[in-house]
Order: structure tokens, then sequence, then C-alpha cells
């Protein structure tokens, strides 16, 4: 059987992390099968899905390259792709069932089941359906239907001892059948309940492997039995380990960002996201830890899936991602940083393209994340300069700073070739007629020019902000610090 994956996602909500992962699995495990990625769109929760929600969900996946080769908007043999779509395919077999008897209509309310549920529970028994209705008779079945109550349909479970799978990452596992009840499969809505809809669309899609997240392993006897209820192959199953935080608690928006457009927003590129998901349970030596997606489509194997929990350490995907960055081209580098800055509201496009490519070399390897160029950069970004508190308090308490600061502004605005090279004579030919260490006058420029302790190299920060803006700010600074200075006194 050729390999056919599916990812189905909620349009609940923005794609979370481990969903990415999830599909980013299931496309790495097709692609090196040579088989078929198919998007599902499980919306039957009506109330939540939205519109909005779809197309996050589509952006995120097309940001991080997982292509899907069927899917509501690629087409496809086997679709509709949506499940709102397919209500008249899930009455279908359920009336399939019904007429086998393997499915009874249940007319208790969810009052009635609730109530029950808290007996049991006081009782100290596992709460579960009782099955009253399954013993009904055709005369009480009609009294409820003349009533018109509404009925939902439940599947007859017939006790098999238990039901046991080869589960890819987990091995065997066994569920006991007495530890299940007679399930909802549609709802008194018309409805299908989530195990009953994947069943069937995993069937009809010809779905060869399932790989989803642990959280679904109560499921899994539930959709084994009822493909067995049809008569059909159950797909292979792998049941990839939980994403944890920090803390080891299960990763939620307490530990910060959780949906991939957040990352993106965060200035991470789709390259280091997508190698830092694929080790999220992955391992290909325990040793290499950078990957392409295309390295990832020759090399991943689900086989090679750990059971235990992963850790999501966001120090680990920033030093990632700046390794990433590190491998762009430099006209990729500076498309990227100006297409994020575009999309923070700052647009670069009237400077000359050599200078924004010029402040992005400047940054080098402080570039980890495309908002640093952002945070780095702001300094020849900004007309207004922001500058950093402590920073300044530090240069405020050093003796001298304004003056010194006043004296090089001259030297800048004298120096016709205005070079990186003269520059930096310049300013190293000021410290030493000052008697002062060149880093000392440096350092008190980097904060006078940038607002920072911590920036690109003070020469290129300079040639950045031209001549008439780096004179003004170092007399800017020298005419603050003489008037905190003097305030002081007073």
């Amino acid at each position: 059987m050729s390999v056919r994956v599916r990812f189905a996602p909620s349009p609940t909500g923005y794609l979370h992390v481990g969903g990415a992962r999830t599909a980013l699995y299931n496309y790495l495990h097709a692609r090196r099968a040579g088989g078929v990625f198919v998007l599902r769109i499980e919306d039957t929760d009506a109330e939540r899905s939205t519109p909005e929600s779809l197309a996050a969900i589509y952006d995120s996946m097309r940001w991080l390259g997982l292509a899907w080769d069927e899917g509501p908007d690629a087409g496809g043999a086997h679709g509709p792709y949506i499940q709102s779509e397919r209500r008249a395919r899930y009455r279908a077999h359920a009336g399939t069932l019904l007429a086998a008897r393997r499915a009874y209509p249940c007319y208790c309310t969810p009052a009635e089941l609730e109530a029950r549920r808290e007996q049991q529970l006081a009782r100290g028994e596992p709460p579960r359906y009782d099955g009253r209705c399954r013993a009904l008779d055709a005369a009480a079945r009609a009294a409820h239907e003349a009533a018109g109550r509404p009925a939902a349909l439940r599947f007859a479970l017939e006790d098999s001892g238990e039901v046991a799978w080869d589960d890819a990452v987990r091995g065997r596992v066994a569920f006991r059948s007495d530890v299940l009840d007679d399930f909802v499969i549609l709802r008194s809505d018309g409805l299908p309940t989530y195990n009953f809809a994947c069943v069937v669309d995993d069937h009809e899609m010809e779905i060869s492997d399932v790989i989803r997240g642990d959280d679904h392993i109560s499921n899994t006897p539930r959709q084994i039995l009822l493909d067995r209820a049809f008569g059909w192959t159950p797909p292979r199953f792998a049941h990839v380990p939980m994403i944890l935080g920090s803390d080891g608690t299960r990763l939620s928006k307490r530990h910060g960002a959780t949906s991939v457009s957040s990352y993106r927003d965060m200035g991470i590129l789709p390259e280091a996201l997508v190698n830092f998901l694929a080790l999220l349970g992955w391992s290909l030596d325990g040793q290499r830890e950078l990957f392409s997606l295309a390295e990832l489509e020759q090399l991943f194997s689900i086989d090679r899936v750990g059971s235990n929990p992963a850790i999501f350490n966001i120090e680990k995907l920033e030093w990632m991602n700046g390794q990433h960055m590190k491998r762009l081209a430099e006209d990729d580098r500076l498309a990227r940083v100006e297409a994020f800055l575009a999309a923070h509201g700052r647009d670069v496009s009237a400077h000359p393209r050599e200078w924004r490519a010029a402040l992005v070399r400047a940054i080098g390897d402080r570039l980890k994340t495309l908002a640093d160029a952002e945070r780095y950069g702001a300094f020849a970004l900004d007309d207004a300069l922001a500058v950093d508190p402590i920073a300044w308090s530090e240069l405020l308490e050093k003796p001298d700073v304004g003056p010194r600061l006043a004296s090089l502004a001259d030297r800048v605005a004298a120096d016709s070739e205005f070079s990186l090279a003269s520059l930096e004579q310049v300013t190293r030919g000021l410290a030493a007629e000052l008697g002062i260490k060149a880093g000392d006058l440096m350092s008190a420029a980097r904060v006078a020019l940038t607002g920072r302790k911590v920036a690109p190299g003070l020469f290129e920060v300079m040639t950045l902000l031209g001549r008439e803006k780096a004179v003004r700010r170092l007399r800017d600074a020298a005419s603050r610090w003489a008037e905190e200075r003097q305030a002081r006194t007073v």
C-alpha cells in the first residue's frame, strides 16, 4: 500500500507549534516514501470554527514550506476535504452501522447523562454510559420518537477482551475493552463526533499511516473498533511524544508564544522553526542538529522518533535561528530583513541598497533573529534616539565625558574623507591627545550615537548615520551630559 498521510487541524485558532510538528512529521514521512500528504479540515465544531483561523492555518503551513498534495484548495480524488461538506457521507455510514445493529439511537438528555455521571463518581465508579437505550424495545423507541425526543446515535460495543495495535513509536499498546462504553458517533443535531468522522474520512481518503500526538492514544481503540465494525483495515498508527515547556508541564501560553505566526512575528526563520520542530522527538544520530527542509525530506524516518516527551527550549530555537541566518546568502538575508522591517512599519526602501546592505553587515552576528535588525538597527532607522537609561546613567557617572564627546563631534565634522578608516583614525587620534584609552572614548560615543552599550561597530554606526546626524547626536549627548552634571551641583 502506498503511503498516504493526513494532517487534520481544527480551524478554531492559530496553528500551534504542536500541530505544526504533527504536520511536519506527516509531510516528511510522505516525502521520504514518495507518498501523498493530505490536508483535511475538521470543522465540525461549528461554533468555534472561523474563516480567519482557517486562513491562518493555510498561511502558517505555507510559510513553513509544508505543501500539501491534496486538500480543500488543492483538490484531489478523495474530497471533499472539509468535514462540514461531508455530512452526507457520515449519515450514510452511520446508517450502515444502524442496519447492522452496531449502532442504536440514544434518547438520554445531557442533564440525565450528567446526573448519572455524578452518581457513578459518588459511588467511586468510573463514569461511563450505562447502555440503557441499547436495551429499549421497538415500542419504547417509537414512544420517544412520537414525543419528538432528540436522539444521538451510539456505537454498540462488542466485548473483544482487548484492543491492541503495534504503534510505530510506542510499540505494542493495548486497552481492555471493558474500560470503554457505547460512545456517540452522531450527535442529536446530526453532526458526527471526532472519532466517527475521523474513521470515515481516513478510510475514504485511503490514509495508510496516522501520525499524531500521543494525547490521541485514548481515541485509538474506539477508532479501531469502528474500523472492525465496518470491516475496514485500520491505518498504521504512530503517536509522537508530547511537547513540554521548560518547567516540564505541557506547552501552553504561560510558557510564551505557542503559535507559528507568533514565532514568525518574533523574527524566526521558517527554516529554523522547521529544523527545531523536527528535533522535538526525532534524531538522526544524536549529534547533528542543523538540517534544511530538503535534507529532512531525505533523512526523516518515523522509527527514529522517541516516545519520551520533548522539551521546547526557546534559547535553543534562537541559537538555531542564528545558525540558519548565517547560512543565508547576503542578498537573501537582506531581502528577509527588509520584508520583516516593512511588516513592522519600518519601510527602508527609500535608502540606497548599499546603505541597507551595510546596516545588515554592521549588525553582523548579532542578527540571530530578524527582529534583531530592528533592535540593533533602531539607531539608524529612527530619527529620534531612544537612550537606554542604565547606559546613560553609567555615562553620567564618568568624568569629562561631555567635553570629550564635544571634541569628537568637532573632529568628525572636520573629517573631509568620512570613511571607516578616517573615522577610526580621528577617534583614536583624539583619545591619544586626551591621554585616555580609545575604548573609553568609543564606548561613550557608542551610547551617544545609538543609545545602547551594545551596538554595531562605532565607525560603521557613524557612516550609516551620516556626518550631519552623527555630529548632531554627539553634540546633543555632550550638552545633555553637561546640563545633568550641572544640575547635580545646584
